[in-house]
C-alpha cells in the first residue's frame, strides 16, 4: 500500500474526543475541520479547529449522516475523516463512502467494521482463530422458543444481546425461563431503536467476571502489536465508570496471554488501525467478548503508561506508514486511572444533570491529565452522552495512583450541575477497591456508596457566599 501525506482531516464527532483529535492534528501540522449541530455551536472543539461547519439545527441528525459528512469532506478539501468514538465510528457505511470518494478513513476497512460489529460473526471469527469465546448460540435467535431451547442447553443465567449492539446497550440478563420470556422482546425493541436491527443472540452469563480489554495497533503492512491491557470492571449497568491500566488484578503470565490473544484476534480479521479486544475473566478462564473497531474513550490511560500517542499512530497508519514501534519496544511503567466525570446525580438514581456550568476549575499537578471540552459558562446540552470530562491520573504504584486520584477530584471545582465526582471518591476510599479486589459486581454490591454526604470545601462556601452577596447588591 502506497503512503499518502494527510493535510486536512474532517473530525466526524464532537466534545472532548473531537478536541483531542484537533490537538493531535495540530501537532502533526494537519489542518482540522470540525462539524457541529446547533447545540454545539459554542463547543470548544469548534473554537479550536482550523475550520468549522454547521450540520444543521437537529442535535443528532447531522452527526449520524455519513453521506453528508463525506460530501462535506470532499467540498472542504479534506484528505481524511476521523470518526472518533460513538456516532458513526463503527458504521461501515462511513468507511465505505470514504473509499468511494477517495477519502482516507482513519480506522479499519468497512468489511472489518461490519464483521466485528456483528457479534455472531465476530464470535465465529474468533472461534476459527482459536480465541476462546463465551458459550452461546451459534447464530442469531429466530424467536423466543429458540431462545428458550438455547438457554436450556447453555444453562442459566444467560445474556440476551443485540447482535449489532455496543456501549452496554441492548443487553439483558435472564436467570430463568420466565425472565427470558419477559426480557427477550425488550432486547429486540432496544436493538431496533438503538441500532436499527432486531437481531439478537445469546451467551452464557459469566457471573461477576473481571472485564479486561487489550489495546492493539495494526498497520497496513501486516504488523500488529498490543499496548497491554485496561481493567474496566468498575461499571454500572454495563457502562464503564473507572478504568485502570494495567490491571492491578492479574499477573504477568496472564497479561502476556491476553496480549497475544488480542494480537491473534486482530491478525485473524486483517485488522488495521487502533482497536480494542475485550475479554471477560472468571478465575483462570478467559473469554472473548467483543472487538471495538475504533479508538476507545479510555485510550488515555494506555497512553499514560506506555508513552505511545495512539491517535498519532492512527494518523500514520491511515497514511500507509508502518507502526512506529515493534512489540519489543513497548513497555509500561506505573499505573494510570481514568475517571469518567458524568453529569449525573448519584443520589437520584444517576439522573442526568444538564445545564450551565457556572464555575469550572481543572485539577492539575504531577501525573494529572484532563480531557474535556467544557469551560465556565458552557451549557451542557441534554441530547448527548452525560460524560463531561475524563480525569486521568498516573503514578508509579497502585497506592500512589489511588491517592493521586483522590487528590485530583478534591482539586476540581465544577459547579452548576451535579456530577459523579464525589461518588468516585467513595469508591476510591473503599477497602475492596484499595486492596485490588473488585469485579463487575462492585457497584451493584455497594449501593450505599451513592448515598454520600456532600462535603463543602471552604472555597465552595466562599464562592457561594460571594455570589449571594453580588446578587443581593444587584451586581
Amino acid at each position: 500500500m502506497s503512503t499518502a501525506s494527510i493535510k486536512k482531516v474532517l473530525i466526524a464527532n464532537r466534545g472532548e474526543i473531537a478536541l483531542r483529535l484537533v490537538r493531535a492534528c495540530a501537532e502533526q501540522n494537519i489542518r482540522s475541520v470540525a462539524v457541529y449541530t446547533e447545540p454545539d455551536r459554542y463547543g470548544l472543539f469548534v473554537k479550536r479547529a482550523s475550520e468549522a461547519y454547521s450540520l444543521g439545527s437537529d442535535p443528532l441528525a447531522g452527526y449520524l449522516d455519513p453521506l453528508r459528512i463525506v460530501n462535506l469532506a470532499v467540498e472542504t478539501g479534506c484528505d481524511a475523516i476521523h470518526p472518533g468514538y460513538g456516532f458513526l465510528s463503527e458504521n461501515p457505511e462511513l468507511a465505505r463512502l470514504c473509499e468511494e470518494k477517495n477519502i482516507l478513513f482513519i480506522g479499519p476497512s468497512a468489511e472489518v467494521i461490519q464483521r466485528m460489529g456483528d457479534k455472531t460473526q465476530a464470535r465465529l471469527a474468533m472461534m476459527q482463530a482459536g480465541v476462546p469465546v463465551t458459550p452461546g448460540s451459534e447464530g442469531n435467535l429466530a424467536d423466543i422458543e429458540e431462545a428458550v431451547t438455547e438457554a436450556k442447553r447453555i444453562g442459566y443465567p444467560v445474556m440476551v444481546k443485540a447482535t449489532s449492539g455496543g456501549g452496554g446497550r441492548g443487553i439483558r440478563r435472564c436467570d430463568d425461563e420466565p425472565e427470558l420470556r419477559k426480557q427477550f422482546p425488550r432486547v429486540i425493541s432496544e436493538a431496533t431503536k438503538a441500532f436499527g436491527s432486531a437481531e439478537v443472540f445469546m451467551e452464557k452469563c459469566i457471573v461477576n467476571p473481571k472485564h479486561i480489554e487489550v489495546q492493539v495497533l495494526a498497520d497496513s503492512l501486516g504488523n500488529v502489536i498490543h499496548l497491554y491491557e485496561r481493567d474496566c470492571s468498575i461499571q454500572r449497568r454495563n457502562q464503564k465508570l473507572i478504568e485502570i491500566a494495567p490491571s492491578p488484578q492479574i499477573d504477568n503470565e496472564l497479561r502476556d496471554k491476553l496480549g497475544q490473544l488480542a494480537v491473534t484476534a486482530a491478525e485473524a480479521v486483517g485488522y488495521v488501525s487502533a482497536g480494542t479486544v475485550e475479554f471477560l475473566l472468571s478465575g483462570e478462564d478467559v473469554y472473548f467478548m467483543e472487538m471495538n473497531t475504533r479508538i476507545q474513550v479510555e485510550h488515555t490511560i494506555t497512553e499514560q503508561i506506555t508513552g505511545v500517542d495512539i491517535v498519532r499512530e492512527q494518523l500514520r497508519i491511515a497514511e500507509g506508514k508502518p507502526l512506529s514501534y515493534q512489540q519489543q519496544d513497548i513497555s509500561y511503567r506505573g499505573y494510570a486511572m481514568q475517571l469518567r466525570i458524568n453529569a449525573e446525580d448519584p443520589k437520584n438514581d444517576f439522573l442526568p444533570s444538564f445545564g450551565r456550568i457556572t464555575h469550572y476549575y481543572a485539577p492539575g499537578g504531577p501525573g494529572v491529565r484532563v480531557d474535556t471540552a467544557i469551560y465556565t459558562g458552557y451549557e451542557i446540552p441534554p441530547y448527548f452522552d452525560s460524560m463531561c470530562l475524563k480525569l486521568v491520573v498516573w503514578s508509579l504504584t497502585w497506592e500512589e495512583t489511588v491517592a493521586r486520584a483522590q487528590r485530583a477530584i478534591d482539586d476540581m471545582r465544577l459547579h452548576g450541575i451535579r456530577t459523579t465526582a464525589h461518588y468516585y471518591q467513595q469508591i476510591l476510599q473503599h477497602e475492596e477497591f484499595q486492596n485490588k479486589e473488585f469485579d463487575t459486581s462492585f457497584v451493584t454490591k455497594h449501593p450505599e456508596l451513592s448515598k454520600y454526604s456532600d462535603k463543602k470545601h471552604p472555597s465552595d462556601v466562599a464562592l457561594a457566599l460571594s455570589a449571594a452577596i453580588a446578587a443581593y447588591a444587584g451586581l
